[in-house]
C-alpha cells in the first residue's frame, strides 16, 4: 500500500509532463503530432504483443524479503518517475480521450491524469491490502493468469490501433 502511494505520485509527475509538454507540441506542429501519435501507437502495440508473448510477467511468487517502508515508498516513486516507458505511455494514452471542442487540452489531460491516478491508487491500495490472499489464489490458477495476460495484451494492441487511426481535428 505504501508503494501504491509512491507509484501514484510518479503518475502525477507524468500527467503534468504529458499535459503541458504534449499540448505545446500538438498546438505547434502537425508533423510533431503525427510523430507522437505514431510513436505512441507503436509503443502501445509493442507492449500488447510483448504481453501476449512474455509469460514470465504473470508469474506470482509469495516468497519476498521484508523491506523498509521508506525504501518501498521511494521505489514506488522512482519506478514511475524514472521510467521513460511510462512517460511514453501517458503521451500515447491521455490524448486519445481529449476533445478539442471541450476546452483546453492541457486541463483535460490533467483532469484525465488525476482521474487515472485516483482509480490507480484505489486499485493499488486494495491490491496491496488483499495481495496475500490474491497472490496465493493466483499462484494456483495458471489458466486464469493466462486469460489476464491475453486480455491485457489485447487491450494494449487495440489502444495502439485506435491511436494510429486517430485524426487530428
Amino acid at each position: 500500500m505504501i508503494s501504491a502511494v509512491g507509484v501514484t505520485l510518479g503518475i502525477l509527475v507524468h500527467t503534468i509532463f504529458a499535459a503541458f509538454g504534449l499540448a505545446i507540441i500538438l498546438r505547434t506542429s502537425a508533423l510533431a503530432f503525427l510523430a507522437v501519435k505514431f510513436a505512441g501507437a507503436g509503443y502501445l502495440t509493442y507492449l500488447g504483443v510483448k504481453t501476449l508473448k512474455d509469460k514470465s510477467n504473470f508469474n506470482f511468487s509469495l516468497d519476498k524479503p521484508k523491506v523498509g517502508i521508506v525504501k518501498i515508498f521511494v521505489q514506488g516513486i522512482l519506478s514511475n518517475v524514472l521510467n521513460p516507458k511510462i512517460a511514453l505511455f501517458f503521451l500515447a494514452f491521455l490524448p486519445q480521450f481529449v476533445s478539442p471542442g471541450h476546452g483546453s487540452a492541457s486541463i483535460q489531460m490533467v483532469y484525465l491524469g488525476l482521474t487515472f491516478a485516483l482509480f490507480g491508487i484505489i486499485f493499488l491500495v486494495l491490491l496491496g491490502y488483499f495481495s496475500g490472499g490474491i497472490g496465493l489464489w493466483l499462484s494456483n490458477k495458471q489458466n486464469f493468469t493466462e486469460k489476464i495476460r491475453w486480455f491485457a495484451g489485447s487491450v494494449l494492441i487495440a489502444l495502439g490501433f485506435r491511436l494510429a487511426f486517430l485524426e487530428r481535428k
